[in-house]
């Protein structure tokens, strides 16, 4: 008798163990599925979005600036622990000449992954890596005779790679989401090892830079459209500050000369309850060295006024 219950305890604990570990092990697959979840909605947020209208104060007057980004999302699933997104970016300006010329736009395709250090989506904590390639889409001289660069007809390319670490931090109020984000690290241009680049900007163009980022934006509650019952939280305004710094031997000038080396902007988005990943947007800057492509070497400050669009501006609960 005894041999039998202690046979029957024996198979007993057993099978309780085995449940036991089986339930643990679905207790922490959800556990991280779910944090998964939560940080593929965080790395959204922090998209590029696309801009729509005109800035003011440049070398060369405009009457349209657009830049066209499209995230296409290749990897999203509480599967994974990363977020993966490729980026065919193509910046546009409309010059106001004769026959509004656009020129050369700027292609920008890449690819970005994004990974988590933590858990907590209340304190985030992640890193993101990317490799895009810039040219003009031009196969003239990129310097005339003279040796000046040939913004006409002139070749523009270079590849880089960019890490930044990100860290963040959102609070729940009772009507109110706020998300503050902020980033930093380096881009890193494929000159560096002696390739993937026009050999005539040698000297002329940045080829380590340091990269900075701040976003804060307001998520507030709403009614709902068709329910009175039913509340929404829908993206409300946003304030983001991107910064850049070049780093390396640049022509003749010093590595504190801000005026050559310095690109800043602060934008402010505000998106109207009616809009659905759209906001206003209007901003300010500085460009030391411009970013659309041939014309790097132009400097000046500038304002902007449009609209922006993307991933970044859905609602979120």
């Amino acid at each position: 008798m005894l041999n039998k219950l202690t046979i029957f305890l024996f198979i007993f604990f057993c099978g309780w163990a085995i449940g036991l570990k089986a339930q643990t092990n679905a207790d922490a697959k959800t556990q991280y599925r779910t944090i998964n979840k939560a940080f593929n909605e965080i790395y959204t947020q922090n998209l590029k979005a696309a801009t729509f209208g005109n800035d003011y104060g440049g070398p060369n007057k405009t009457m349209l600036t657009s830049d066209l980004v499209g995230n296409f999302v290749i990897a999203n699933t509480p599967k994974l622990p990363f977020f993966v997104v490729a980026m065919p970016e193509i910046s546009i300006r409309l010059f106001s000449a004769f026959g509004s010329p656009v020129k050369s736009p700027s292609y920008t395709p890449g690819l970005a992954v994004y990974f988590r250090v933590n858990n907590d989506k209340y304190n985030s904590k992640f890193f993101s890596v990317s490799y895009n390639h810039h040219s003009n889409g031009i196969e003239g001289p990129t310097a005339n005779p003279n040796g000046t660069i040939n913004v006409d007809s002139g070749k523009f390319t270079t590849n880089f790679y960019t890490f930044l670490y990100h860290s963040g931090t959102r609070t729940d109020k009772e009507n109110l989401i706020i998300n503050n984000y902020i980033s930093g690290g380096l881009e890193l241009h494929a000159a560096l090892i002696g390739t993937g680049y026009a050999h005539a900007l040698a000297g002329r163009y940045g080829w380590v830079r340091a990269k900075g980022s701040w976003m804060y934006s307001l998520s507030r509650k709403y009614d709902d459209a068709i329910d009175p019952n039913k509340k929404n939280y829908h993206d409300w305004m946003r304030l983001q500050i991107d910064l850049q710094y070049i780093m390396d031997k640049y022509n003749r000038f010093a590595f504190g000369d801000t005026r050559k080396r310095l690109n800043a902007v602060a934008k402010y988005y505000y998106q109207l309850p009616f809009m659905q990943n759209t906001a206003i947007m209007l901003g300010g800057g500085y460009r030391g060295q411009d970013e659309y492509n041939i014309y790097f070497q132009d400097s000046y400050a500038y304002a902007t006024f449009g609209i922006a669009a993307g991933l970044s501006f859905g609602t979120r609960k």
